[in-house]
């Protein structure tokens, strides 16, 4: 598939890359999984030889094996004796940037810390020591926002504020699936919809998509919800190892916010215990879901609702985590008749979500939604402009016919009470206007 998008990362790259000729330079690339992180740190914006490295969950003797082939095959060099270290690997790699310019990428580096704590110190003796000699640009990509934040930003790690550049990269923007999906002639905005709410903009599901030629819901579906697919145990491929042995539990609290059990109340009457560490961590170890409280309220209020940050995750615990069963009894069909009888109900939200993330083009200080306690006046999208003095409220629906203009101006009173002095403007979406929002999205870049 084509490469889309990042020139602002590629140019972060090739000028990182630049300046390992005057001495060493770190960095650090995160992003969640299948985003598309390896694919930008393999594209070609280094003018020297470049090595890459995964941290798979290999002994280091094994991994050194792997990575003394890898520099073998790229540079025709072997060193002089055994290599079992990545600590002797790495002192290696930076003798060999001496003498000639290198880009050497370690992907999953967080990975490291199972196969020996000690290597993120060692790497930062020898970073120290040598990087004033060497020109190498050393990239390290990670998956776990928790690990990699911890390895570089926490003032007690070894490799505490090494990194010269940081690339935290996301998904793709609405306005790329539009360009991706006229590549393939097929665009239109219920198109446009349907492959936001099932890839988010990650990249690899957008791959995977488009090589199944699927750009439309029935497509996608067709696509997820067959024999082999790659799709179905996407979940648990992503998300058991992280989770460990409590996997259990994290997978029933995210299938109840899939299903619109979005508030922790909820979520403990059903699961009948305490789940407050296990929606902080889910939030801010593993970067799976985010808390969201009403726009306007103070940042200790505890209304508050939780959502899954990955679009296809909260279709999969929405869908094939719940119907499990179907899958085992190899009853693709009845899922498919399951997932078309309540798509339309799941995918409200991600039209809302859509329109939030097009209207963060328009300039507004912020920008979320509203609600009050037991969900009531609850207002889809809420823009505040503060310099203008302007608040900008939306009802969002799937079907024009449903807005309600005269019932959103009486859900909005105490909003307008949060803001005094503030003008108001009203607007009703629905699908319809999809293409305008994403013509503007489009001109203001």
């Amino acid at each position: 598939m084509k490469f889309y998008n990042r020139e602002k990362e590629l140019e972060i790259l090739r000028k990182a890359d630049s300046l390992k000729m005057k001495h060493g330079i770190m960095t650090m690339v995160i992003g969640r999984r299948r985003v598309g992180k390896t694919a930008l740190v393999l594209q070609d914006f280094s003018e020297g030889d470049v090595l890459y490295f995964f941290a798979s969950k290999k002994s280091e003797p094994l991994l050194c094996e792997e990575y003394l082939d890898e520099i073998a095959t790229v540079l025709s060099e072997k060193p002089h004796g055994r290599i079992e270290r990545i600590e002797a690997l790495f002192a290696y790699l930076l003798d060999l940037a001496k003498v000639r310019p290198l880009t050497v990428i370690f992907d999953e580096f967080q990975e490291f810390a199972r196969v020996n704590p000690t290597i993120y110190a060692s790497i930062q003796k020898l970073w120290d020591r040598h990087k004033g000699e060497a020109k190498i640009h050393l990239i390290t990509c990670g998956s776990v926002y928790s690990m990699m934040k911890r390895i570089f930003e926490d003032a007690g790690e070894p490799l505490f504020g090494r990194n010269d550049f940081t690339i935290d990269l996301k998904p793709l923007r609405p306005v790329v699936l539009k360009e991706i999906l006229e590549d393939h002639g097929a665009y239109s905005a219920r198109n446009l919809l349907d492959f936001y709410t099932m890839t988010g903009g990650v990249a690899k599901y957008i791959e995977l998509f488009v090589l199944g030629e699927a750009y439309d819901r029935e497509q996608m579906i067709e696509e997820i919800i067959s024999p082999f697919s790659l799709f179905l145990d996407e979940g648990r491929n992503r998300l058991v190892e992280e989770f460990g042995k409590e996997y259990g539990t994290y997978f029933s609290i995210l299938s109840l916010i899939a299903a619109s059990k979005t508030s922790r109340s909820a979520i403990e009457s059903i699961l009948e215990r305490n789940v407050s560490g296990h929606l902080n961590r889910l939030e801010n170890d593993y970067a799976v879901i985010k808390s969201i409280k009403p726009i306007g309220t103070k940042p200790n209020t505890k209304v508050q609702k939780y959502r899954i940050e990955d679009n296809f995750l909260a279709f999969w615990f929405r869908f094939i985590y719940t119907y499990q069963s179907y899958i085992e009894a190899e009853n693709f069909d009845r899922l498919k008749e399951i997932i078309r009888r309540d798509f339309s109900t799941f995918q409200g939200y991600f039209l809302k979500k859509l329109f939030r993330e097009l209207m963060k083009r328009e300039g507004y200080s912020q920008i979320g939604s509203y609600w009050e306690r037991g969900n009531q006046n609850e207002i889809d999208i809420v823009a505040v402009d503060e310099e203008n003095k302007r608040l900008v409220i939306c009802e969002v629906k799937l079907s024009a016919k449903r807005l309600n203009r005269d019932l959103l101006i009486q859900k909005s009173v105490n909003v307008l009470n949060k803001y005094p002095g503030y003008d108001a403007e009203y607007r009703l979406l629905s699908v319809e206007d999809i293409d305008r929002y994403i013509r503007y999205a489009q001109k203001v870049g």
